[in-house]
């Protein structure tokens, strides 16, 4: 995984890349989210909120049919108190419909060591337009 420094997010980071690669949406919410945690997506062209665990595992579903997900980081950006993440992705995975190339803006703010607050924003689609 290039551009991922080695830093306590930086590892966090890896493990997140590595429980979708593994499919592991339970492991990723005990591990890795608070139990009231909001994720913010874009993945679609429309906003979608994701309010807890139960509606997380909703967001996470869209995982199973992910393969060869490869991630490169080309900005990095953390701070430690408050503990946040900022990160851009260049994304390349198969899907059911072929080989995907995305761009992803993925921000994250901690409490305790968990996601609380997931920005999820989608910066460049499959299709090639830009959001």
């Amino acid at each position: 995984m290039e551009g991922v420094p080695s830093t306590l997010l930086g590892k966090m980071y890896q493990e997140h890349i590595q429980y979708l690669l593994d499919k592991d949406i339970e492991g990723i919410l005990n591990n890795q989210y608070t139990e009231d945690a909001l994720l913010i997506s874009s993945f679609t062209k429309e906003p979608q909120y994701f309010k807890g665990r139960e509606q997380l595992k909703e967001h996470f579903q869209g995982i199973l049919a992910i393969e060869n997900l490869q991630t490169e980081v080309t900005f990095w950006a953390e701070t430690d108190d408050p503990q946040t993440l900022m990160i851009v992705e260049a994304i390349t995975m198969k899907t059911p419909e072929g080989e995907a190339k995305m761009r992803f803006a993925d921000s994250w703010v901690l409490r305790d060591g968990k996601i609380a607050i997931h920005f999820a924003g989608m910066t460049q689609y499959p299709d090639g337009s830009v959001a």
